[in-house]
C-alpha cells in the first residue's frame, strides 16, 4: 500500500509535466479587415486597396462620374446653347453682305461671282457699297453685345462643369446656393436682353438706310435684301428662350444638390453617389 501511494504522486507529476503549463483562454482569431465602401464598386469590395482602385472606363473615375448626373447634363446643355447663340450672333458681325467687296476682289473673282454683270456700275455701285457699310454699322453694336453675352455665358457654364468635376460643392455647400442665385439671375436677365436685342435689330431694319438699300437691290432684280430679321437672328432668339428654361432647371437642381450634400455629409459612406 505504501509503495502504491508513493507511485501516485510520481505519476501525477509526470502527467502534469507532459501536459505542460495550464492552458489559458484561447486567443481569438485574427479579424478580417473592415469592408470599406468603394466609390466605384460599392460596399462589395472587401480590400482596403479597392477604395482607390483604378477605373475601368473614362466616366467611371471618381471625378468624371459627375458628368453622368442631371446637374452636369443640364450644364452641358447650357454650354451648347450659349455656343449656338454666339455662333448665330457672329453671322451679322462677320460680313457686311450684299454688293460690298465683290468687285474689289478683281480678276477672275470679279467675273466668277457676278460682279461684272451685277447691274451696278459707276455711281450705283458706289451707292450700294455705301449703303451696305452703313447698314452693317447700324447692326454692329447689337451683334457685338450678343456675342459678348453668349461668350460670357458659355465660359460661365464651362466653369460650373469644372467646379462640379472637382467636387467643390462637397467641400463648400454654399457654392450651390450661389450657383442657384446666379442661374436664376441669368434666366431672368435673358428676358430684357431679348427685348433690347430685337428692339435694336428692328430699329436697324426700319431705318431709312435699310429701306433705301432694299429698294436699290430690288431695282436690279436681287432678292434677300428685305428689311426683316434673318434666320440666324431668329435662331439666336429661339436658343435664348431654350437657355432660359435650362438655367431655371439648373437652379432647381442646385437647390436639390444642396440638400443632398447635407444628407451625404451626415453619411459620408455614400458620398460617391453624389
Amino acid at each position: 500500500m505504501a509503495e502504491r501511494e508513493q507511485r501516485r504522486p510520481r505519476q501525477l507529476g509526470r502527467a502534469r509535466a507532459m501536459s505542460g503549463p495550464p492552458r489559458g483562454p484561447r486567443p481569438s482569431r485574427e479579424e478580417p479587415p473592415p469592408v470599406l465602401p468603394s466609390p466605384i464598386h460599392g460596399p462589395s469590395c472587401e480590400r482596403p486597396e479597392c477604395y482607390q482602385a483604378e477605373p475601368s472606363g473614362l466616366l467611371e473615375c471618381y471625378q468624371c462620374r459627375y458628368l453622368c448626373t442631371a446637374r452636369a447634363c443640364c450644364q452641358l446643355v447650357e454650354v451648347l446653347l450659349t455656343m449656338l447663340i454666339l455662333i448665330c450672333s457672329s453671322v451679322s458681325y462677320s460680313s457686311t453682305g450684299g454688293y460690298t467687296g465683290i468687285p474689289s476682289l478683281g480678276g477672275i473673282y470679279y467675273y466668277q461671282y457676278g460682279g461684272a454683270y451685277s447691274g451696278f456700275d459707276g455711281a450705283e455701285g458706289e451707292k450700294a457699297q455705301q449703303l451696305d457699310t452703313q447698314f452693317y454699322q447700324l447692326k454692329l453694336p447689337t451683334s457685338r453685345a450678343a456675342m459678348a453675352v453668349g461668350g460670357a455665358l458659355m465660359a460661365f457654364s464651362c466653369l460650373l462643369v469644372l467646379v462640379g468635376v472637382l467636387r467643390l460643392p462637397w467641400h463648400f455647400p454654399a457654392w450651390l446656393l450661389l450657383e442657384c442665385i446666379l442661374d436664376t439671375l441669368i434666366a431672368l436677365g435673358f428676358l430684357p436682353a431679348l427685348y433690347f436685342y430685337f428692339h435694336h435689330l428692328l430699329d436697324a431694319y426700319d431705318s431709312p438706310v435699310c429701306k433705301e438699300r432694299e429698294h436699290l437691290y430690288q431695282s436690279k432684280g436681287y432678292q434677300g435684301f428685305s428689311c426683316s430679321v434673318h434666320g440666324a437672328e431668329i435662331a439666336a432668339g429661339l436658343f435664348s428662350c431654350i437657355a432660359i428654361v435650362a438655367f431655371l432647371v439648373s437652379a432647381g437642381l442646385a437647390v436639390r444638390g444642396y440638400k443632398t450634400v447635407h444628407q451625404l455629409r451626415e453619411k459620408p459612406v455614400q458620398m460617391y453617389e453624389f
